[in-house]
């Protein structure tokens, strides 16, 4: 099978293999040790065949895939003039809290959360707003009642959903997302909803946008999304941002304009035309993939190292580690995986204060490499 082919990275350029130590195993970083499918490199490579790299702009066949893909895949009808550009999700981000926040007012999320959320908060003068998740009996669930309270500050204009969330693995339900839709229209608060990985769910979950749950949500709603985590083209830097409310999208078209972001990569045109239209096979079999390595990593830490207690994701190809029981000081329990098993991991405690004792663990490699990166983590716990 092409997955179980191991290709090196470590001298390419990979921010995820790019490691003075070449003993190390990285399983951080949330892109794929997968070659892509062969229909995108085709289209790359005929990209690249006709030898002329100018300035790119967005085309019919690339509006036309998105919605194609969309609604095939998640029964949403999306119109061609909301659907906007981001060279990436936290760059797109970054813009779009320029366009609906001012200095000091509050953006809540739901930590632990994808850390670089906090930054792009930060750096737009607002303050963080942490809607913790609660978790019981190794899942997570919403605080609806502490939500509630955070939404109802005069402050509160943007809640961040990262939906699937990265890192605990949740696909929220139906019912979840109406009723942080309904707490959220109710206090005029707009929800930028993160769905990156919408695409990466395992058997028996459905992802479900959250701009579909109630017709109030479209105009109330901007949906980040990507081919990127999806189809392993995060590098070619093409993010799509969806925004129904027109006068939003004006501001936010022009703030993108302003900021000289507009044209697109020219291979990513390519690139996510050909994955819309022709990469379903592909990821079919990169999900089986995926559930077999999550299957695996679930029950070889349960039979062989029960002090680390993985957080069974619903959707993501990363899965969140309760460390907690080995008693290493959360200050030192990063370090300790990098030290002690040469594997890298990401460190828990980035992802807000409900990540301490926590290490994410990105199992979208070659078996081999998961097993040998176990084995050492095994080998490890055992001389603490």
């Amino acid at each position: 099978m092409q997955l179980e082919q191991i290709i090196d990275r470590r001298k390419t350029h990979s921010v995820k293999w790019y490691l003075q130590n070449e003993e190390v195993i990285p399983l951080c970083i949330a892109d794929m040790d997968f070659q892509v499918s062969e229909e995108i490199r085709s289209a790359i490579s005929q990209k690249a065949l006709h030898g002329i790299y100018g300035y790119s702009t967005f085309c019919e066949r690339y509006f036309e895939a998105i919605k194609y893909w969309w609604e095939t895949q998640h029964q949403w009808v999306l119109q061609k003039d909301w659907i906007s550009f981001s060279p990436g999700i936290i760059p797109g981000m970054n813009l779009l809290l320029k366009v609906l926040t001012e200095p000091g007012d509050h953006v809540i999320i739901q930590e632990p959360v994808y850390y670089p959320f906090y930054k792009t908060i930060e750096t737009q003068g607002c303050f963080v707003k942490e809607n913790s998740l609660l978790y019981k009996n190794g899942r997570y669930e919403i605080d609806f009642d502490d939500f509630e309270k955070k939404a109802s500050h005069p402050k509160a204009k943007v809640f961040i959903l990262c939906s699937p969330h990265n890192p605990v693995g949740r696909v929220w339900t139906t019912e979840e997302l109406k009723r942080l839709g309904e707490i959220c229209e109710r206090h005029e608060v707009t929800v930028v909803s993160d769905e990156m990985h919408c695409d990466l769910t395992y058997k028996g979950y459905k992802h479900k946008p959250y701009a579909t749950v109630a017709p109030s949500h479209v105009l109330n709603s901007i949906t980040c999304a990507a081919p990127s985590k999806t189809f392993n083209i995060a590098g070619m830097q093409s993010s799509i941002i969806i925004i129904p409310n027109p006068s939003v999208r004006e501001k936010y078209q022009r703030m993108l304009e302003g900021y000289g972001l507009m044209r697109p990569n020219a291979f990513a045109i390519e690139a996510t035309i050909a994955a819309y239209y022709k990469g379903l096979p592909w990821l079919q079999q990169v999900r089986e993939y995926l559930e077999d390595n999550m299957r695996f990593v679930v029950e070889y830490f349960h039979g062989n190292i029960p002090q680390i207690k993985p957080v069974i994701p619903e959707a993501t190809h990363l899965i969140w580690l309760d460390c907690q029981e080995l008693e290493v000081p959360n200050e030192k329990l990063h370090s300790f995986f990098f030290e002690n098993a040469s594997v890298r991991l990401d460190e828990g405690s980035k992802f807000g204060n409900g990540g301490n004792g926590f290490e994410r663990i990105n199992i979208a490699c070659p078996r081999d490499i998961l097993e040998t990166a176990l084995q050492r983590i095994n080998t490890a716990v055992k001389n603490l």
